[in-house]
């Protein structure tokens, strides 16, 4: 049974584009997490060092190639925003994964994961669960 040539390409092409896809995502992901793991580190050193010293003062903080003494304070805040935007972008880009992941398996005619779906629960919900 001899397949049309074309057809076989297009197909293969077609998976090749979904992996590609989905091995970018992976790759935003780990290089976001390390982004959102050296805010978390820097604003842990600024939270000790306004806890060891006096508070307000000022930090050196590093934009692009050039360092800028901002207040503490001010620092505090970029780094906490950066941590909130940094979460939702990973959140998305894993929310994204799961459809693209689902779809490159049902192109190579595998069955759907189990519980690949699965959504933790909320706080509320979680609680009702507690005697």
């Amino acid at each position: 049974m001899a397949r049309d040539p074309n057809f076989v390409l297009t197909y293969l092409t077609q998976v090749e584009e979904i992996a590609e896809e989905i091995l970018t995502d992976k790759r935003q992901i780990v290089d976001l997490d390390k982004k959102r793991n050296d805010a978390r580190e820097a604003l842990r050193c600024l939270q000790k060092e306004e806890n060891a010293v006096t508070k307000g003062g000022k930090a050196w903080v590093c934009f692009g190639d050039m360092f800028v003494k901002i207040p503490k304070q001010t620092a505090t805040n970029m780094l906490e925003s950066d941590k909130k935007q940094l979460d939702t972008e990973i959140d998305r880009l894993r929310d994204g994964l799961k459809p693209k992941v689902s779809k490159m398996r049902d192109m190579e005619s595998k069955p759907e994961l189990k519980g690949f779906n699965l959504q933790s629960l909320a706080k509320d919900e979680a609680a009702i669960l507690k005697p």
